[in-house]
């Protein structure tokens, strides 16, 4: 992305969004709040400091909740996923009816967890969003986003809709 063409209002969002998540992560690192309540302590601080205002901090702080949030859900999964893995007694039942019903639900589950996946890495333009690949839905052409910024329309067919990976 080239930053020299970000209008001011972008550089603000990207600032505020930045701003609020390195405040959330240092009241984090205290220990004492919760992910929701770092994030609401951190959009007040920041907008009691005068340079943005409560709706800016807030619009901008439930950009940074559900990145943060996709991140903890895909942390959840790869757990589950380990643990439902290495249970050994499934392994050693050996019951060809028991794995064929466990792989069914596997694919089940998969699937589910694909289809929602999908929808959490779904961006639209105008969003603010955190470093990080974006790739067009529409045409499949690929923006590398290096830095926090909003979403512009697809270079290559000017298209709204992404999928974000890292």
């Amino acid at each position: 992305m080239n930053d020299e063409k970000h209008n001011p209002e972008e550089n603000d969002d990207v600032r505020l969004y930045q701003k609020i998540a390195d405040r959330t992560a240092e009241i984090l690192q205290e220990g004492r709040k919760s992910i929701d309540d770092a994030l609401k302590k951190a959009s007040e601080e920041i907008a009691a400091g005068g340079d943005f205002t409560r709706e800016q901090a807030e619009k901008i702080g439930n950009y940074v909740r559900r990145d943060l949030t996709e991140v903890g859900v895909k942390i959840k999964q790869a757990r589950e996923t380990v643990i439902n893995a290495a249970e050994p007694h499934r392994l050693a039942a050996g019951v060809q009816s028991g794995l064929a019903r466990l792989l069914n639900a596997a694919a089940d589950v998969l699937t589910d967890f694909a289809q929602r996946s999908e929808k959490v890495l779904e961006f639209h333009t105008g969003e603010v969003t955190s470093p990080g690949t974006l790739t067009c839905k529409g045409c499949g052409k690929e923006m590398h986003l290096r830095a926090t910024v909003r979403i512009p329309p697809c270079p290559g067919c000017h298209k709204t809709i992404f999928r974000k990976s890292y």
